[in-house]
This record gives structure tokens, C-alpha cells and sequence, in this order.
């Protein structure tokens, strides 16, 4: 099932700067066959539902494996059944 998703991770206790994270997480996220739109406060992704899903269990392994104690993350999914979800049809 095709789906729309805007993911915002957080990660906590990382100190001021999450920079080294956020890069490490969209590394992770271009592994997938995603279209993504990164943003300041998250990033905009077109892809297959179950890869959305195994993408953010993916995050969340592997910055828990390389350090990060704590992370919260905030996903909002769309799908249709009328048409196939495309970031490009969320453009205003």
C-alpha cells in the first residue's frame, strides 16, 4: 500500500547540537526507495507503507545500537483508496 508520512525524530539527551543523528537518520532513510523532502522540522517521504514503518524500527535500532539512550518519534501517515498518495499532490 502506497502511503504519504512526515517523520519528525527526536533525539534526547544528545547534547545541543543533534546534527550527527539527524545526518545518521537520513543516511538510514535513503537506504529505502523512498521520494523525501527533508525540512527543518522533519521529512516528507512517498513509499510503501511497510517500508515507512520498517524504516522508522530501523532508526530506532540502530541510533539505540550506536549510542542514543532516548529517541521520540512522531509519525503522521497517510493512504488512500481512491488514488495512490504522492507528495507531489500535497503541493499547494
Amino acid at each position: 500500500m502506497k502511503a504519504t508520512a512526515e517523520l519528525q525524530v527526536v533525539p534526547i539527551g544528545s547534547g545541543v547540537s543533534v546534527r550527527k543523528d539527524i545526518t545518521r537518520i537520513v543516511e538510514l532513510l535513503q537506504k529505502y526507495d523512498f521520494i523525501m523532502e527533508t525540512h527543518a522540522l522533519g521529512t516528507n517521504i512517498e513509499g510503501e507503507l511497510a517500508d515507512i514503518l520498517a524504516a522508522v524500527n530501523d532508526i530506532h535500532e540502530t541510533l539505540h545500537e550506536e549510542g542514543s539512550v532516548r529517541l521520540l518519534s512522531i509519525l503522521k501517515v497517510g493512504t488512500h483508496t481512491d488514488k495512490d498518495p504522492t507528495l507531489a499532490g500535497k503541493q499547494l
